[in-house]
């Protein structure tokens, strides 16, 4: 199976739920969420703006994924992680946008990859 098809069951299956778990129960969350998250969010800025340096030195045209990621992803993990139940709500709102985006990217990636796949075998 292609690698980025995995990206995306990955994303499906475990990052777009998180989102909307935590974007629809807010400040009901145990505590270990939101320390479990302040960690993601953390790994996701280091592991991410590690490959955007590389990409961008590269000058690959997938650099906006990174970039994505740590701009925007990482930073709104580890606010909603620090901040905890004191968090505002707009913050719970731009997580739940960016958990939908996901899930259309995501989704929309794998019936391209279907859609390719069955063009292969044709």
């Amino acid at each position: 199976m292609d690698k980025h098809a995995v990206l995306s069951f990955f994303h499906l299956i475990f990052v777009v739920p998180l989102f909307l778990y935590i974007g629809f129960q807010r400040s009901s969350v145990p505590h270990w969420v939101y320390l479990s998250i302040l960690t993601i969010g953390a790994v996701i800025f280091v592991y991410h703006g590690f490959k955007l340096f590389l990409r961008l030195q590269s000058q690959s045209a997938y650099s906006w994924v990174n970039a994505i990621h740590v701009l925007l992803v990482a930073p709104l993990l580890m606010y909603i992680g620090y901040h905890q139940k004191e968090t505002p709500r707009s913050a719970y709102e731009l997580l739940l946008m960016a958990a939908f985006a996901a899930a259309g990217y995501h989704l929309f990636s794998l019936v391209r990859y279907v859609d390719t796949f069955s063009e292969d075998s044709q």
